[in-house]
């Protein structure tokens, strides 16, 4: 191993110089005394022999290379070690990875193996499949927040439809994930788009007036349950006649049928009893044959139509009214499906005037001219 040496430097006071390499570099250092270099070149022998022996077999530039890197990763409170470990495991992640279509074939085979809802598997395939369009060929560990926000944004969509994409997303990349697929979930950090909270649209008593007498005999008991029980738009069309109890006054909404997959019973107030007291022993579904076109039929002679009316716009006006007759958030989640009461206060609180809520409930069946002919109380 070559020592360091030490010369003789013409200089009035600074007699001997010290020439060495450090880093790649070569490098001198002055002295007045031979005695003062003679001890620095020993100390840097000594450090050269400690250094040769533990990194000989590494080239210089790796050396030089490591120690660029490391002074780089200080900065960030992280060593080549983190680096390496990080980058190793991309790697792995890369290799093992899968593309993104791929990923979604995957992913709604093991959803419909976990048995859920047609509802639910139908929205995963319609969304991801727009996404594994988009993103087609490209491997899953490779995809960035960055591009996924960029292509959230280009949908051109509503709010709450971006926010639904997002949403189906995190659950895509939360299933490579755990595949092993992608080290993490990029669509976790991604924005959401903003929503402003808009009125819930619900019907006045005086337009469900006119829904209700516009109905025809089989078209009725939907537009009745869904006023004033409240199921949704998707629950009614699957409900049949045996969930109906007239003996108890209960709706039972089955867990299958459910959008929340939990069985719920809903209280029928009486004048939903009155309406539907002449359906008793009909059997089957509620929802009548061909129901799209006949349910049109009956929205367009009330003139509810357009503006005037949304798929679960007979749900909002049953919360609304519910709540503003019987002040009782907590039960009214319940029948809802709700988890808690932060969705009935968040859209339902303070909508209607007890007033309105009191004609709302009173709408029933004329005793006189049976069910074609709406009475108030």
């Amino acid at each position: 191993m070559k020592k360091h040496t030490v010369r003789k430097y013409k200089h009035p006071r600074l007699k001997f110089v010290l020439n060495y390499r450090e880093g790649g570099k070569r490098k001198r250092q002055f002295f007045e005394t031979k005695k003062e270099a003679d001890a620095e070149a020993a100390l840097k022998d000594a450090q050269l022999k400690k250094s040769g022996t533990e990194g000989a077999s590494i080239p210089s530039r790796l050396r030089e290379m490591a120690k660029e890197c490391a002074e780089q990763l200080s900065a960030h409170g992280k060593t080549i070690a983190d680096a390496t470990d990080f980058f190793v495991s991309h790697l792995k992640a890369t290799e093992k990875s899968c593309n993104a279509s791929e990923l979604v074939t995957e992913l709604l085979t093991a959803k419909q193996a976990d048995g859920v809802s047609g509802r639910y598997l139908s929205d995963l395939k319609n969304r991801l499949t727009r996404f594994s369009d988009d993103f087609n060929g490209k491997v899953v560990a490779t995809i960035t927040s960055a591009q996924i926000d960029d292509w959230l944004r280009g949908l051109a969509v509503a709010p709450v439809t971006r926010n639904n994409f997002r949403r189906v997303l995190i659950v895509a990349f939360n299933f490579a994930k755990g595949r092993g697929y992608s080290l993490g979930n990029p669509s976790d950090i991604t924005a959401k788009a903003k929503v402003v909270d808009a009125p819930v649209g619900i019907l006045s008593a005086k337009e469900t007036t006119r829904l209700l007498n516009a109905a025809t005999e089989e078209t009725l008991p939907y537009f009745a349950i869904g006023a004033f029980a409240g199921l949704r738009s998707a629950e009614l069309a699957r409900l049949d006649w045996s969930n109906v109890d007239f003996e108890s006054g209960l709706i039972e909404v089955t867990a299958k049928k459910s959008k929340t997959a939990r069985r719920r019973f809903i209280k029928m107030q009486p004048n939903l009893v009155a309406w539907l007291a002449p359906y008793r022993l009909h059997t089957g579904s509620v929802l009548p044959v061909n129901a799209r076109k006949k349910l049109e039929a009956v929205r367009k002679a009330a003139k509810l139509f357009g503006e005037s009316w949304s798929d679960n716009g007979l749900r909002h006006s049953f919360a609304s009214y519910h709540l503003a007759a019987f002040n009782n958030s907590a039960a009214l989640a319940l029948e809802m499906g709700h988890t808690g009461t932060d969705m009935i206060f968040a859209h339902y609180r303070e909508l209607v005037k007890p007033s309105a809520a009191e004609a709302y409930w009173s709408i029933k069946p004329s005793e006189e001219a049976g069910n074609k002919v709406v009475a108030f109380a």
